[in-house]
Parts: C-alpha cells; structure tokens; sequence
C-alpha cells in the first residue's frame, strides 16, 4: 500500500465511522418503536429513546410550557404589549377604510356571515322585542294622562279665546275639563294598549328594512367621531378582556394536562416527523459533524 493511500485511508474511515456512528445514534433516539427480545431477554437500547421516554418527556415539556410559555404573565405581556394594540387598532381602521367603499347593502354584508334565514330570524327577533320593550314601556306610563291633559287644554286654551270665552264660560270649561281628561285618557290607554305593539312593530320592520337595503358605506358616512369611540372601546374591551378574564380562563384550563396528553397520544413516528421537521438541518448539521471529527481523528493517527 502506497503512502499517500495509507494516508487518506485513515481520515476517510474516521470520517465514515463518525458519520455512521452519529446517524445511528440519531436514529436509535426514534427506532425501534417497541422493545426487542431475542430468547425471551429484551435487546439493550429497545425500544428507542424517545419511544421509552415519551411519558416522561410528555409530562416535562408539558410542564416547561405551562410555567414558562402559557403562564399569565407571558401571555400578558404579548397580549398587552403596544405592538400587538397597535396591530389591533391598525386591523380596525384597514377593515373601516375597506367599508367606507363599500358598496354592497348592509344585508348583502351580513351575508358573508349569516344565512338569510337566520338574518330574518334576527330581524324578526330583535324587531318584535324592541316593540314589545317600548309598547310595556309606553302602558306603564301616564302617557294617555298626559296626552289627554295636553289636547283638553289646548281645547280649552282655543274656546277661551273665542265665542265661549266672550260669554264668560270659565267656570263651565273648568268644570268639564277634569271628567274629559279622565275619558279622553281611558281611550288613549286602551288604544296603546291594543294597538301600540303592531304599529311599533310594523315601523320598526320598516326602519330594518331601510337600514340592511342601505349601502355600508352611507351609514359610515359622517361617522368619524363615532367610529374613533367605537376603536376606543374595542381596545378597552380587548384589555379588560385579557386583565380580568385572562386569569379566570387560565385556571379553568390545565393546559400542562392538554399537552402531557396530546403527546403521549401522538404516534411515534408523528413525533418523529415534527422533530425533523424542527431539527432536521441541526441534526444533519450533527451527523456530519461526526464525520469531521471523524476525518481529524483519522488525520491525527497518521501523524503518530
């Protein structure tokens, strides 16, 4: 054998050891997936690293993760940050400033969302619930009192003034003003009270047509101020939410539990493919690594 083979031989053999050792080690953290017996005695290094520790792993990184990446005050510190408010507000205006050109109906715009049957259900709910809110409202009060007394006085107020009031008939009119207010406010509740909620109804059905047949960008239209309050209590309502119930929504959930569970659910060679798809370029980086290490190794050997 020549010098010069004798001495690549020795780092291209270091190399391919260190190559080889390094892709099996890699490998045997994965495989085999169950343990191997020959004659009844289990072979050392079955079943893989991973495979045998896949409940102890589970239960670390689920712990790792709800102490020090799902705690409340990460969580917190991201969700209130500036950066992540001023993305919200910044989604807010670009979605505005699409609606302001918008020319689709507000029906046509709910749409996207809901079904019609459903928008109709919505329609016909909220409209019927609003009449009847204003129409117990309305029988509740003293307003046939008080629209009875406005129309007897102004009745009196304008016979006062003419013939009648000539003739002196002040003590006539007082006299029939209280028994008048009493029946012309009998009619007027009963009328609320038989009719008010059909006619509230109607004009409200009325309106709700008129308001989804709209075009969005007219009802945004002279809205300015009312849009800006409108982003301010979206961020408020954002913050309360994260500051208050945040914590709430934390101790209901185990999330360590969730992930200790969804891993060791996992199939092995599921967890194989998630790793490599994390670490695959750190992992070759490693095998071939091994073979450099190999290659000097080798080199050093024919110094000596």
């Amino acid at each position: 054998m020549n010098i010069e083979l004798s001495f690549l031989l020795g780092p291209l053999t270091g190399g391919v050891i260190g190559y080889f050792t390094n892709w099996l080690a890699i490998k045997m953290m994965f495989y085999p997936h169950k343990a191997k017996h020959i004659f009844g005695m289990k072979i050392p290094f079955t079943p893989g690293l991973i495979p045998k520790e896949k409940g102890r792993l589970a239960e670390a990184i689920g712990t790792s993760i709800s102490e020090n990446l799902m705690n409340r005050e990460v969580l917190e510190k991201n969700l209130l940050s500036e950066d992540m408010l001023t993305k919200i507000a910044d989604a807010y205006d670009g979605f505005i400033a699409k609606q302001r050109v918008n020319t689709e109906t507000l029906r046509a715009f709910l749409g996207h969302v809901l079904s019609e049957e459903d928008l109709n259900k919505i329609q016909s709910d909220a409209g019927g619930e609003l009449a009847a809110q204003i129409h117990n409202r309305l029988s509740d009060s003293n307003l046939g009192s008080m629209l009875a007394h406005a129309a007897v006085e102004h009745a009196i107020s304008k016979m006062e003034n003419g013939l009648l009031g000539i003739f002196g008939a002040d003590q006539l009119l007082a006299l029939l003003s209280d028994p008048a207010e009493r029946l012309l406010s009998k009619h007027i509740n009963q009328i609320i009270s038989n009719n008010s909620e059909d006619i509230l109804t109607g004009l409200i059905g009325q309106e709700s047509d008129k308001l989804l047949d709209a075009p969005v960008y007219e009802l945004l239209r002279g809205h300015d101020e009312q849009l800006t309050q409108l982003r301010s209590i979206l961020l408020d309502g954002y913050r309360q939410v994260i500051s208050v119930h945040l914590p709430k929504i934390l101790s209901t959930i185990d999330i360590s539990r969730i992930i200790r569970d969804r891993i060791n659910e996992m199939d092995i060679a599921e967890a194989e493919k998630i790793i490599l798809s994390v670490m695959n370029k750190e992992l070759n980086a490693i095998v071939w690594l091994g073979a450099l290490l190999g290659c000097i190794i080798g080199m050093v050997n024919n110094l000596f």
